[in-house]
């Protein structure tokens, strides 16, 4: 499926029920994050609108926070940790190793919709270092066959759904 085709009647949908409550912006926008995948830029003024807001105000929210995405993402989000304890354990290497395995750049999304690679600055499980997460998913102590076992386990997922 294309993520990028979206039916825009169920952000009117979510649209409606924040409808008037301007304190309703952020968990409107999760929900059609959540909904959609992202938040498609022509529903950032019938957001505004709803919320008698500047559609310049829902976009400066969308682009302040990171979790907010105006750009189709895959299925399967990947986020590397680059905190000090994940450097220092490699998981520099393993970031190119999955660059190499998936043929992305951070930041990229995969042309099937299936992967999006995208580093953070820590994960908050330093423990477990390195790790990384699949959607809402932690793999820690990682080394390069565990890469190769969760990127394989995702892409087998992918290919089934």
């Amino acid at each position: 499926m294309d993520p990028t085709q979206f039916d825009p009647e169920k952000i009117n949908e979510i649209i409606e029920r924040y409808q008037d409550k301007k304190w309703g912006l952020i968990p409107l926008l999760q929900d059609v994050q959540e909904t959609i995948g992202f938040i498609p830029p022509e529903s950032i003024e019938p957001i505004a609108n709803a919320l008698h807001m500047h559609p310049s105000q829902v976009q400066g929210v969308i682009t302040f926070y990171s979790g907010f995405s105006l750009k189709p993402k895959g299925r399967y989000v990947l986020k590397v940790c680059r905190g000090t304890a994940c450097h220092v354990k490699g998981s520099r290497s393993l970031l190119r190793m999955i660059q190499r395995d998936l043929h992305l750049e951070e930041g990229e999304t995969s042309p099937d919709y299936q992967f999006t690679l995208e580093t953070v600055a820590c994960l908050g499980a330093c423990f477990l270092a390195p790790t990384m997460m699949v959607n809402r998913d932690y793999f820690g102590k990682l080394n390069p066959t565990k890469v190769t076992s969760v990127l394989s386990e995702y892409s087998k997922d992918s290919k089934e759904a």
